[in-house]
């Protein structure tokens, strides 16, 4: 089994969903939350952060913590995903990651659609976006970093 850890984060704003489109392997592309791994010597309050930066040039405010969500892929790979929610804060009109093609903010009936199509990264997508309409957000104190 290969295990991944990742963070991702549902950003809202006026009833707008930040989303990353991004290329997959020469395919169609794709749509998903920023996203991203937890890099070697990084908790995931970091990597988020981070992630959300590199991939969106959108420095936010964290607000909550969905939880963790577990995805098996077809292919073997196991996906511990961190999900947050969170405010943008500051445009910083920084470059992008290279497989970042573009970002959007869509209603949440454009990612339905998106869904619809198969053009959505994973389930987790989705699920994230329903989690934090439900409320169901822990706060941001449940993760413990070691100093």
């Amino acid at each position: 089994m290969s295990l991944h850890t990742t963070v991702a984060c549902v950003i809202r704003r006026h009833d707008r969903y930040l989303v990353v489109e991004e290329a997959r392997d020469g395919y169609e592309t794709v749509f998903n939350q920023p996203a991203g791994h937890v890099e070697p010597g990084e908790g995931p309050l970091a990597a988020i952060v981070r992630e959300v930066q590199e991939e969106t040039a959108w420095e936010i405010q964290l607000t909550g913590y969905l939880g963790l969500y577990v995805f098996h892929t077809a292919s073997g790979l196991t996906f511990h995903s961190h999900g947050f929610i969170a405010e943008p804060s500051r445009f910083l009109d920084t470059r992008l990651d290279d497989d970042i093609t573009a970002t959007h903010w869509l209603t949440w009936e454009e990612i339905h659609a998106l869904n619809a199509q198969s053009r959505l990264r994973s389930p987790l997508v989705l699920a994230r976006i329903k989690d934090a309409q439900a409320g169901s957000v822990f706060p941001l104190s449940v993760i413990h970093e070691s100093p």
